[in-house]
C-alpha cells in the first residue's frame, strides 16, 4: 500500500494508505462490514464488485481531471476504519471532488469523521485545491448535516440519478478553500450552476 503524498491522519492509530488493485479484498471487506452507506444511497448492501468499481471506475467521458485517489484509513492491524475517493482538478484546475467518504459505522459519533475530513481538506489545499465539491443523496440526513457543518453549500440539485436500486436526487455542494465566492466557483464549473 502506497503511503506517499497522502493526507496525514490526526486520529490515533489510523494511517492513510492508497488503495489499488492489490487491496480490493480489503476495501470490499470494509464495504461489506459497513453497509449503511450503500443501503442509504443504493437501497442495498455493497455488491460483490463494489471495491473493484470504486478503484477502477472511469470518470464520465469528457470530464477532465488530473488524478484519482482511493484513500484508506488503516488501523494498526491493517483493517480499514474509513475510506475516501478524491479526484484532483475535476472539471477545472484547483477544483477537487470528494466522490465517496465513509467512516466505519462503529466510529460514528466519535468525531473521527470530522478529523479525517479536516486532514483531507488540508492535504487538498496543500496540493493546490481552491474548491472542494461533492454530491449528497437527498434524504441522507446524517450526511447532509455533516457536510453543512463542515462549511459546504448547495449549488444545484440533480434528479434522476440511478444508484443501485434507487433513483436519487443529489445535492451538489461546494466549499471554497481560498475565499473565492460562489460566482467565482461557478465561473470555473458551469455544470454546477443552479437550474
Amino acid at each position: 500500500m502506497n503511503q506517499s503524498h497522502l493526507p496525514f491522519s490526526l486520529v490515533p492509530g489510523l494511517t492513510a494508505v492508497e488503495l489499488t488493485t492489490g487491496t480490493e479484498p480489503l476495501l470490499q471487506r470494509f464495504f461489506d462490514e459497513n453497509p449503511l452507506y450503500f443501503i442509504t444511497t443504493h437501497g442495498e448492501p455493497a455488491q460483490p464488485d463494489a471495491a473493484h468499481e470504486e478503484i477502477h471506475e472511469d470518470l464520465p467521458e469528457g470530464w477532465p481531471y488530473t488524478r484519482k485517489w482511493i484513500i484508506g484509513y488503516a488501523t494498526r492491524s491493517g483493517e480499514l476504519a474509513g475510506m475516501a475517493n478524491v479526484v484532483s482538478d475535476l472539471l477545472a484546475p484547483s477544483v477537487w471532488h470528494i466522490g465517496t467518504f465513509i467512516v466505519a459505522t462503529s466510529r460514528h459519533g466519535t468525531g473521527e469523521a470530522q478529523e479525517l475530513y479536516q486532514c483531507l481538506e488540508q492535504w487538498a489545499r496543500d496540493n493546490g485545491a481552491q474548491y472542494l465539491r461533492l454530491g449528497v443523496v437527498s434524504g441522507n440526513s446524517r450526511a447532509e448535516r455533516f457536510w453543512q457543518r463542515l462549511g459546504f453549500t448547495q449549488t444545484r440539485v440533480r434528479t434522476g440519478m440511478v444508484m443501485g436500486k434507487l433513483e436519487n436526487t443529489i445535492h451538489v455542494m461546494y466549499k471554497s478553500l481560498s475565499g473565492g465566492s460562489q460566482q467565482d466557483y461557478l465561473a470555473l464549473v458551469e455544470r454546477d450552476r443552479p437550474d
